[in-house]
């Protein structure tokens, strides 16, 4: 049987890497959880990105898509998803190659288990065993290389102190939104929305819910002093746009939003059909009745897909320790100057194994597309000369 690449995920990365393997003519599948490509990116569709489109597309979708938006202009979630990413899915390059509503449960070596044959020969040839789960139930395939591009925007951190879930939480899980809201529908945010958060994600709900007349919003921050993110003379208007609008609204300029800085989730409770939450501030206990929960605290990938892989996490990041060692040691963190890190650092102990796109950045938050598609560049790069191993698995 011909074994094929196994790519993990639909989005603009695994997109990106199913273009590649087609290029060089090696057989591959790309699986997919959603019944649908970009489903992370449709989930704030309404939201836009502070890049433009030239950073947003890879040059192997751009020779494909010539047509695709060129410039300065920045799209929105949706626009990549439909104007790029549909486009890209729909080319008879990856026909037939896309599993939808094909979920990777686990991965690992066949006949191995995880402690065994350590940086041997052995290890290396053997396949990869996928478990997955289908419309028709459990299925198992095989791959002689796997790329994990699943993302992290599906697996949202939680909101007690020390990122662990806060008292109540997780009864009142089902209560809690943790993707940015669209605040188009203004009556489903009406009342007050405790917010919490202060990364990009969080900034941009605070200016769209301040603009709601019907809302009253209380943004509860960690840091007692926040510097919201910001980058010197940014270049990108947006970015800076929405670090002007935190710290204006930090200041008092909308008498509907509260900002509390120094302060953490201790509890929530139900309260009839709002939400009792209990703060921890700088100046004591506080206690806030609301109708709504927004949780923007940041997301991390799904690391229990490769639990029996030989995959060297490191203990502050939980991104690939070559990685998270290259990122952590550049000075800034301007997203537009993050290295371009090379393939040594994206190789694990796992042989064949790598972990690529937002996922590869772990709890980092300078990942932009364009290092996505560098890194599937290096990883092209890296197995040019082996398609001997990508077909037979020797």
């Amino acid at each position: 049987m011909q074994r094929h690449v196994a790519i993990l995920g639909a989005g603009p990365i695994g997109l990106d890497a199913a273009l590649a393997c087609a290029d060089a003519g090696w057989p591959f599948t790309v699986y997919e959880a959603a019944d649908t490509v970009a489903a992370h990116l449709r989930a704030w569709g309404h939201v836009r990105l502070f890049t433009p489109w030239d950073l947003n597309v890879s040059h192997r979708m751009r020779a494909r898509l010539p047509d695709t938006p060129t410039g300065d202009g920045c799209p929105t979630g949706a626009e990549l998803a439909t104007r790029l990413l549909d486009p890209v899915a729909a080319l008879p390059a990856l026909e037939g190659r896309i599993r939808y509503r094909t979920r990777v449960a686990a991965i690992a070596r066949t006949g191995l288990l995880k402690h065994e044959q350590i940086g041997t020969g052995t290890r290396a040839t053997a396949p990869f065993t996928l478990l997955l789960d289908t419309p028709d139930g459990e299925a198992i395939a095989e791959a002689d290389l796997v790329l994990d591009c699943t993302g992290t925007y599906s697996h949202p951190n939680t909101l007690g102190p020390g990122g662990i879930p806060a008292p109540g939480e997780r009864a009142l899980a089902d209560r809690i939104t943790r993707t940015l809201p669209n605040t188009e529908e203004s009556d489903r945010w009406a009342g007050t929305v405790l917010l919490v958060g202060a990364g990009k994600s969080a900034q941009t709900a605070a200016r769209d819910l301040a603009g709601l007349p019907g809302t009253r919003v209380e943004w509860v921050v960690r840091k007692p002093a926040p510097d919201w993110g910001a980058v010197p003379d940014d270049t990108l208007p947006g970015r800076q746009h929405l670090v002007d609008t935190s710290r204006a609204l930090a200041d008092g300029a909308n008498d509907r939003v509260a900002v509390h800085t120094g302060a953490y989730i201790q509890a929530l409770s139900p309260e009839s059909d709002r939400i009792r939450v209990a703060l921890a501030t700088e100046g004591g206990p506080h206690e806030i009745s609301c109708d709504h929960v927004v949780a923007l605290t940041g997301y991390t990938g799904d690391a229990s897909l490769y639990r029996q892989l030989q995959v060297h996490e490191c203990y502050a990041t939980g991104a690939p320790m070559n990685v998270s060692a290259a990122l952590l040691g550049s000075a800034g963190g301007d997203c537009l100057t993050q290295p371009a890190v090379g393939i040594d650092a994206l190789r694990n102990p796992e042989p064949h194994f790598f972990i690529l796109g937002a996922k590869s950045y772990g709890r980092l938050n300078t990942f932009l597309l364009r290092t996505g598609y560098q890194q599937i560049d290096q990883f092209v790069a890296a197995y040019a000369d082996a398609p001997r191993l990508l077909s037979t698995g020797t």
